[in-house]
């Protein structure tokens, strides 16, 4: 017998076996998506247009012209991949987190892993930073969001 009672009556979608992970993969592809798009956008826009070489100089310049629109790019992402966290699941933290926090998190490992040689103490340090406030900001919306 199915959930409905009768034979032949579709099952839902979250009840297969492998529908946990099939919420992972779409939460995870849905901060992919947003986190490459916002990313571009800020290579377009802010380096190419705004990021001279005079105001790259100070750290007020690197903190506006890049730490803080990475932070922008990291929470959005955060956001979006635990808003597509489907319903049955966001209720368990540790899977929620893990939706919300993979990408990321990936992400900063893989830029730190191809940029390793060129990093400073202050970049590496900022870095990490604007993924903690990012990932806090991102969870934090869609905290609010779910209680609102």
């Amino acid at each position: 017998m199915t959930r409905y009672g009768y034979p032949g009556a579709p099952a839902r979608r979250d009840e297969g076996r492998g529908a946990g992970v099939l919420a992972l993969v779409r939460a995870w592809a849905a901060g992919v998506v947003v986190l490459v798009f916002t990313e571009y956008v800020q290579a377009t826009v802010v380096y190419e247009h705004m990021a001279t070489a005079s105001r790259m100089e100070t750290f007020g310049g690197r903190l506006l012209l890049i730490h803080l629109p990475n932070a922008v790019c990291i929470a959005l992402a955060a956001w979006a991949a635990a808003r597509i966290h489907g319903d049955p699941y966001r209720y368990s933290t540790p899977r929620h987190l893990t939706a919300a926090l993979t990408v990321p998190v990936a992400a900063q490992l893989l830029n730190m892993a191809v940029q390793w040689e060129q990093l400073a103490f202050e970049g590496l340090l900022m870095s990490n930073a604007v993924l903690v406030v990012g990932c806090v900001v991102g969870c934090a919306a869609d905290r609010l969001q779910e209680d609102g």
